[in-house]
């Protein structure tokens, strides 16, 4: 046992240090084993490294460099990538909540067995109401969702109870949603169109009445011929704040309090509402008007800083995530992007000195600004080859276009004219719509009023009993965002791929050209006469090695700094730091 004195091994193997056998000595397969783990336990405590030499190993293997890896942020693997669901168009019904039913009720208390009536109004419905909020940048959960429904008006109850309104629904888009009616059922303005056509001895509407419970028979036949003339549906004074219809709104602007969108219906009246001398206890209440309901497109048009217009595989997603903390798909096949994405480029994060200094006096320093990247345009994408023009849309608002060519693929002034072009047809589409919009809203529908006939908006005082109100017109819709051409916005292009090998020659070129069209010495590539030309640059960087991308944002910011004070007065102007804006070539 003195061999095994200090050691654990009698604690961790105890059946090798039994009691011995009665024959007094050993089994051989026992006896082996003890010997080889004593023989490796007591190697192990002479090879046992001091602990200078453990630290000193440790330093060595903190100084390697560490094993390359052949993916990187700027060049991730195919599955490296966040996907966001993105949805710009979608149509949605819109219901807004019915008025609860008037209350056919009387008083009954003790020693007042037939008391005077008193039944409740009932509720009005819900409105619907809009915002654009700052945040969202998809339409996909009001897409999924398909209807938005208000909640109906609760019934009135006796005892002069009115009934519980119906909730209202806030519908929230993302900011640059333009919305605009397709359809519309307001049976009110139906209502409406059939009272102008009714005449006053005609029998009353039996389905706008409630009756008393059990009333039957002559009893019934009574209350019916007791009941009023029919009066002019009613609609909810809230009316006066929806928009004119057809709905059309821009809403370019983040809000803070949304805008009603369509107003829910009046409740129905209780029964002290038709007391009369001839009628002192009315067994009858009106029903409440129906709500309204529109089917409404809705269409997202991204509003961003820079808009990135290229052919597919240029390196847009690739110069995305090195300017930006984007993370999106980035591939050496043509296509990687099938929805328009938005990264933020980050001037200063409240860490230290700012990246850039960018912003003009009594506005505040600007610490950030918006680039979004589209699908690619392939040549004749006018003729709705490849994925069409239709997420030019999303560059339509934005404040600077920055066009991508790729040096590597030879020949980039031919790309730079096709993307123009397709720009250009772009613009021309639009020019098109806005005038047929126009169009539509200028003209008036005008037509005189019958011989014979009253304007029905007016009583004549000549009927008795019979109350016509007015409500004011809605007021106009709002007026429509007035936006530049696309050929008018400032631009710039930026050169991926410079790292290849001979791709400085067709840098030299795109430059020489640029400088002409700068000049004036040639047409504008988009053809347009009030295009920009002030001031256009050509930026060459290498996006999967994030070389001279900071130029992209040093030149974005003072593109923007001088568009902020493009409307200032000229000594306010001048005292800016316009020409902090760096020669990108």
């Amino acid at each position: 046992m003195s061999a095994t004195q200090g050691t654990v091994l009698p604690f961790l193997y105890p059946c090798l240090f039994r009691a011995a056998s009665p024959a007094g000595y050993r089994t051989r397969p026992v006896a082996k084993a003890y010997r080889t783990l004593s023989r490796s336990f007591h190697q192990s405590q002479c090879q046992r490294k001091s602990l200078a030499e453990t630290n000193t190993d440790r330093r060595a293997a903190a100084q390697d460099p560490p094993p390359v890896s052949a993916h990187s942020r700027l060049n991730p693997a195919p599955e490296d990538y966040s996907r966001n669901i993105f949805v710009d168009k979608c149509t949605l019904n819109v219901h807004t909540g019915s008025g609860g039913n008037g209350c056919v009720s009387f008083q009954r208390e003790a020693y007042i067995p037939d008391g005077p009536p008193n039944g409740g109004d009932g509720g009005s419905g819900g409105n619907v109401w809009i915002q654009a909020v700052a945040g969202q940048t998809s339409l996909h959960k009001l897409a999924r969702r398909g209807v938005v429904k208000a909640g109906r008006g609760i019934g009135g109850q006796g005892k002069s109870q009115g009934g519980k309104k119906g909730e209202d629904v806030c519908i929230q888009v993302p900011v640059g949603t333009v919305i605009r009616e397709t359809w519309r059922s307001d049976p009110v303005a139906e209502e409406e169109a059939r009272f102008r056509e009714m005449e006053p001895s005609e029998a009353p509407l039996r389905n706008k009445y409630l009756m008393y419970a059990g009333t039957t028979g002559k009893e019934a036949v009574n209350v019916a011929s007791s009941m009023p003339p029919p009066s002019k549906p009613r609609r909810s004074p809230l009316c006066v704040l929806e928009p004119g219809n057809p709905i059309h709104l821009d809403l370019d602007k983040p809000m803070e309090k949304p805008i009603l969108l369509a107003a829910g219906a009046v409740g129905g009246l209780g029964n002290p509402h038709f007391t009369t001398k001839d009628e002192p206890k009315p067994k009858f209440a009106t029903k409440g008007e129906l709500g309204v309901r529109l089917k409404l497109e809705l269409e997202l048009k991204l509003l961003a800083d820079v808009g990135l217009v290229g052919l597919p595989n240029a390196g847009k997603s690739t110069l995305l995530r090195s300017i930006s903390n984007s993370r999106t798909r980035v591939g050496s096949w043509a296509f990687t992007t099938l929805e328009p994405s938005i990264g933020t480029v980050v001037l200063d994060d409240h860490t230290g000195r700012p990246t850039i200094r960018s912003g003009v006096e009594g506005e505040g320093q600007r610490e950030s600004f918006t680039v979004a990247d589209i699908p690619g345009l392939v040549q004749d994408a006018h003729l709705d080859r490849g994925l069409g023009l239709g997420f030019l849309r999303h560059v339509e608002r934005a404040r600077i276009l920055a066009f991508v060519v790729d040096l590597s693929a030879g020949n980039v002034v031919a790309a730079l004219q096709n993307l123009w072009k397709e720009v250009g047809e772009y613009e021309n589409l639009r020019n098109v719509e806005i005038n047929q919009e126009t169009q539509q809203s200028g003209t008036i529908q005008w037509q005189g009023f019958a011989a014979g006939k009253t304007n029905p908006l007016f009583t004549s005082g000549e009927q008795e009993e019979e109350e016509m109100i007015v409500y004011p017109e809605p007021p106009r819709k709002l007026e429509p965002l007035k936006l530049p051409p696309i050929s008018a916005k400032p631009w710039f292009v930026v050169c991926t791929k410079a790292d290849v090998e001979g791709t400085q020659h067709e840098y030299m070129k795109l430059r020489k050209y640029m400088e002409d069209v700068e000049a004036g010495r040639v047409t504008h590539p988009s053809g347009k006469q009030n295009a920009w030309r002030e001031r256009i640059a050509a930026i060459p960087v290498s996006a999967i090695r994030g070389e001279g991308t900071s130029r992209i944002a040093e030149w974005t910011a003072g593109l923007l700094d001088s568009m902020a004070g493009a409307g200032r007065p000229a000594e306010v102007v001048g005292s800016q730091r316009r020409g902090r804006v760096i020669e990108a070539v």
